[in-house]
């Protein structure tokens, strides 16, 4: 198994600026890498760790316990981060980081499914408590859905012949593992995909990932979410690594953080006030040394955003 490297670290540091006192969510805790790091920077402060893996929390709660004990682990999607934060006192904070996606852990783990490189049964969940998992996705959706799930979220070009070899495989028997699902993807793309670079089964696993773990619905109400939380001066770091996370940023990150375009024939009543600063005007991505040491970094995208006044809709009483 391969060891978990933080991806984009001093990066996500330097971009939180880390106060001794301040109040800070690592909204996917994973194995710690980030979170031990924040941890180390505010002994005087709070670190609230948000991982939906039970898994995550059991072994990183150990690795920040060794550091100090001012942190809170929350078993909890981070699109109910307002919530949790809210029943425990906590209505501000002064930085936020999101590492989507899997962790390498996740991957590397062959009982949990994630990964095409291994022979497992169909899971994928995040979330083992949860009862939606790969198997059902694959096994009962209709062929419309595994259309939509493998174009929408996989952009697999071949969507449409890897649903209907799906429906034909399952006809005959329920597709249990990931090397069987393989299997019917192969079968189902041209040659000239075949030889080309990179694993066939990439995209429709990402696809079918996605889907179990509602990954772009969560990320759309987590970003709200923690644009709400931040105090003023508070800033919000999300690393992405496929570019339908990073659209989904980007353009939340625009709305918040860039003046509204205006028709210019028209007057202008007053200029309007930015509630937020953005940090990142393009992303920031890692540097050779870290590429050369670090494979998961090579499609790693910062985006950073800064609250530098309280909306008149969300001041507080």
């Amino acid at each position: 198994m391969s060891a978990h490297v933080s991806v984009l670290l001093q990066e996500c540091l330097e971009g939180l600026r880390v106060r001794e006192d301040g109040s800070y969510v690592d909204a996917t805790l994973g194995r710690g890498g980030h979170s031990s790091e924040i941890l180390k920077r505010c002994p005087n402060g709070h670190l609230y760790a948000f991982d939906r893996d039970q898994e995550a929390i059991l072994q990183s709660r150990e690795r920040l316990a060794a550091i100090g004990s001012n942190f809170t682990c929350i078993h909890s999607r981070f699109s109910l981060m307002k919530e949790e934060l809210a029943q425990r006192g906590v209505t501000r904070v002064d930085g936020i980081l999101m590492d989507l996606g899997v962790s390498s852990p996740q991957f590397d783990e062959a009982s949990r499914g994630f990964s095409y490189r291994f022979d497992a049964p169909l899971d994928m969940r995040m979330d083992q408590s949860q009862p939606l998992d790969a198997w059902t996705v694959v096994n009962t959706y209709p062929y419309e859905d595994l259309c939509r799930v493998l174009f929408a979220y996989g952009e697999e070009s071949f969507a449409k012949a890897i649903a209907r070899g799906i429906e034909r495989r399952r006809q005959q028997h329920s597709i249990d593992t990931t090397f069987e699902l393989v299997d019917v993807i192969r079968e189902a793309l041209p040659a000239r995909v075949l030889n080309k670079k990179g694993h066939p089964a990439k995209k429709s696993f990402q696809a079918i990932r996605i889907e179990v773990n509602s990954e772009l619905q969560e990320l759309q109400e987590a970003l709200a979410q923690a644009l709400e939380l931040l105090a003023v001066g508070g800033r919000l770091c999300v690393i992405s690594f496929h570019s339908l996370e990073d659209r989904i940023v980007k353009e939340a990150f625009a709305r918040a953080g860039k003046p509204r375009k205006v028709d210019k024939r028209l007057p202008v009543l007053e200029e309007e006030q930015l509630n937020y600063r953005l940090i990142t005007r393009k992303p920031i991505t890692a540097n050779a040394e870290e590429l050369e040491s670090n494979n998961r970094s090579h499609s790693a995208k910062l985006r950073i955003i800064e609250k530098v006044r309280e909306p008149l809709w969300q001041k507080q009483d």
